[in-house]
């Protein structure tokens, strides 16, 4: 972790109105109207630094999850989970698209399909489903239910969360409960979906599945349990899709838990350091996973950081969604890229169906 004494950090923050605008936009619930940029300058022993942290243009989203670039398509794909919400940042326009698909009620993530253009998995409630958008349209279709999950009434108020496609395109998504205290009743659970319709629980007791992210180069899976407050490095066999040996790498927990940080998603670098958005946090650590050292601590105008995922034409721009949830004043939910890092990101797979 960078100490205070070695770091000259100056906060430029761009606002369309002052303070009192802002909170009059925040209380007519046009969140986005209100934008905030920061630009960070770091010097300290051996490293010089200079990212700016910047708003989408109307990326707001009430709950932003589940980040994904699409190489191809250039784009940023991610939901708004309780509005059940698809969105699309289009790089070359800069422009976001925002759809509602009739039938979805929780959009909890989305995945392209693999081979199939305009066609994602998107977990609604306990059920995966395949959709066709086109990315423009402000509605898309459901196209089919490829698994649901936890069918027994105990888990009514049950919901997938955050959800990826490991570099073999498996997918891998799990389950929280949405009503009720998901600390208490841990009874999510994690699947794995293959290639020709096999669905296999990777993990049960969970209490709120978020994120995921692998590493092919050290044969590594990393899955944080927010209810664990912790982030756990797991073997991954590639060719069988096993996680085994699990070992915290980095960890939150705290005496009072509920009032600290709590780790949300996750993405990863080519160099195999890994980025945990924290909910309760303003901040987005880059943390070294051999060491469990913070390499880095990136701020936020606002509290809740849900996930991040690398993109742009190089995979060198960091997309940081975030939640206006419990009455976060703007800019709350804003969508955010990040250049400037000197890092890279990895591609992102594609489901195979």
């Amino acid at each position: 972790m960078f100490l205070p004494s070695l770091i000259l950090i100056s906060l430029l923050l761009g606002l369309n109105a002052n303070i009192q605008n802002a909170v009059e936009k925040a209380t007519t619930n046009k969140p986005e109207e209100v934008e905030v940029s920061i630009e960070v300058n770091i010097r300290g022993d051996n490293i010089t630094m200079s990212y700016k942290v910047e708003p989408l243009p109307k990326g707001y989203a009430h709950l932003g999850e589940s980040p994904h670039w699409d190489i191809e398509k250039q784009s940023l794909y991610y939901v708004d989970i309780e509005a059940g919400k698809l969105l699309r940042y289009d790089y070359q326009q800069d422009k976001v698209y925002v759809a509602k698909v009739p039938g979805v009620e929780l959009a909890s993530f989305i995945v392209p399909v693999e081979g199939e253009d305009d066609k994602f998995v998107i977990g609604d409630k306990r059920r995966v489903l395949v959709v066709s958008w086109d990315g423009i349209s402000d509605s898309g279709k459901i196209d089919r239910v490829l698994f649901e999950v936890q069918p027994d009434e105990k888990y009514v108020v049950n919901r997938f969360n955050d959800g990826k496609a490991d570099p073999r395109g498996r997918l891998f998504c799990g389950t929280m409960v949405y009503v009720g205290d998901e600390f208490k009743n841990r009874w999510g659970e994690l699947y794995k979906y293959e290639k020709g319709g096999k669905v296999t629980v990777v993990k049960t007791d969970v209490g709120i599945s978020n994120g995921l992210a692998w590493n092919e180069k050290t044969n590594k899976m990393y899955y944080i349990d927010t209810a664990d407050y912790e982030v756990k490095e797991y073997d991954y066999d590639f060719n069988a899709g096993v996680p085994s040996n699990p070992k915290v790498i980095f960890d939150l927990h705290k005496s009072s838990p509920k009032n600290n940080l709590l780790p949300d998603g996750m993405t990863i670098d080519s160099d195999g350091n890994i980025y945990v958005a924290t909910f309760n946090g303003h901040t987005l650590y880059k943390v070294n996973p051999t060491t469990g050292k913070v390499l880095l601590e990136i701020k936020f105008p606002c509290k809740q950081i849900t996930s991040a995922a690398f993109g742009g034409p190089n995979l060198d721009i960091l997309y940081v969604t975030t939640s206006a949830k419990f009455d976060q004043p703007s800019p709350a939910g804003s969508t955010y890229k990040i250049t400037g890092l000197g890092a890279r990101g990895l591609p992102m797979s594609k489901v195979q169906l």
